[in-house]
């Protein structure tokens, strides 16, 4: 049987009246429009994901996005007026893709969409024969309407009104994606028709990003989510590797004019590793870089792993779980750069600051909210902290 071939469809207009440039507007740690297409490219479900755009700049952001399933194409200049409705791109993308059978359209302005999601939603697609198919979030409020001025209760009968748990309440369209044939979209001009399936989506994903309330809402669920999907990991750490520019620093150096060149550290960095200390934690700290300057610091902070002037962090790094008797499982390493990539592969977490290089970001485990030099490894230490409520028998 002939594999259907599948491809998610997002759209990025350049134009937003409430939120400039919104899709690529940084919330919790990466651009808005990041969180959809890295789930999409996690999905299993689709074959190619399609990024359209009418701006050079968005462009230019996803394009940071490494991977061979993602491209970037363009958008006609009538299809992305604040007018032109999603149809028209949608419709437009059809006409010149004819390869893909099934669309998946997947909205920007919902970054609570997972892989899970799509992949579940679209084997239900494809069970059910249906011809289209949306995301929608249960929700159980009592709703009104008003018909010139007379009220009347549209969902349930205010003289009997049930209790929460006995009222099953009501679909609604979260807007994270619709999934539709292709030959039905260009038949109908619409991304919904014939048989209509749902896909019901976790109540916390009923939140889209249209307004500046929903970005404070929206970012901090992200962060909770995130938080979420490491505490397994979190448990298992013993050891944390730090590198130091762009990670105990902002990365810069200030020259005076004499030519002495000078680093700025967070105060609040050195209690979180007195803490960690505290708590049994190893503690090391691999830096390319060779300089006093950070080598007085490290031992004021009294760090008793510091290796600076290494090129093979790697190396290093597996040397030190050898000594300790470590798995690589049981080791976190922090960094910002390119350079520290295959180390943050290596070990069971790797943590990033927010203002990292995209390649970074792209795979770690957790992007902190802080930045470098700015009181990120005191939140990774305040992360660690949360799971290690009691020293160990030993002292590490």
């Amino acid at each position: 049987m002939k594999k259907v071939r599948t491809a998610a469809f997002i759209p990025l207009r350049q134009g937003s009246k409430s939120i400039p440039l919104k899709n690529i507007k940084e919330i919790a740690g990466k651009p808005l429009a990041f969180w959809t297409i890295e789930s999409a490219l996690r999905c299993s479900s689709i074959d190619k994901v399609f990024v359209s755009t009418d701006s050079d700049v968005i462009a230019e952001v996803i394009r940071g996005i490494k991977n061979e399933k993602l491209s970037v194409i363009g958008r006609s200049g009538e299809t992305a007026t604040d007018t032109a409705s999603t149809e028209s791109a949608l419709i437009e993308f059809a006409e010149k893709y004819p390869e893909y059978e099934h669309i998946v359209l997947i909205q920007a302005t919902s970054p609570l969409l997972e892989a899970e999601d799509l992949d579940s939603a679209i084997e239900s697609f494809n069970k059910g024969a249906y011809d289209s198919f949306l995301s929608v979030v249960r929700q159980k409020r009592f709703i009104w309407g008003n018909d010139k001025g007379r009220l009347h209760s549209v969902n349930y009968n205010y003289l009997k009104r049930p209790r929460r748990q006995e009222f099953d309440g009501f679909l609604v369209e979260n807007g994270a994606f619709y999934i539709m044939t292709r030959s039905g979209l260009l038949e109908h001009t619409n991304r919904l028709f014939g048989k209509v399936g749902a896909y019901e989506m976790a109540e916390e994903t009923y939140f889209e990003l249209d307004e500046e309330s929903d970005w404070v809402v929206i970012e901090k669920l992200l962060i909770k989510r995130k938080k979420r999907k490491i505490d397994g990991v979190l448990n298992k750490i013993k050891m944390v590797v730090f590198d130091v520019d762009g990670v105990f620093t902002d990365g810069g150096v200030y020259v005076d004019e004499n030519g002495n060149e000078q680093v700025k550290f967070s105060r609040i960095d050195g209690k979180g590793i007195e803490l960690l200390r505290e708590r049994g934690f190893y503690i090391a700290v691999i830096s390319a870089e060779d300089s006093d300057i950070v080598r007085r610091r490290m031992e004021k902070l009294n760090i008793p792993e510091v290796h600076l002037g290494i090129k093979d962090k790697l190396k290093c790094l597996n040397k030190l779980v050898e000594k300790y008797t470590l798995q690589t499982t049981e080791v976190c390493f922090c960094g910002d750069d390119v350079q520290d990539i295959i180390s943050m592969k290596a070990m069971g977490l790797s943590i990033c600051p927010s203002n990292a290089v995209a390649e970074v970001k792209e795979i770690s485990s957790y992007i902190s909210e802080k930045t470098g030099g700015d009181g990120f490894v005191r939140e990774v230490c305040d992360l660690l902290l949360s799971k290690r409520k009691i020293k160990n028998s030993e002292g590490k």
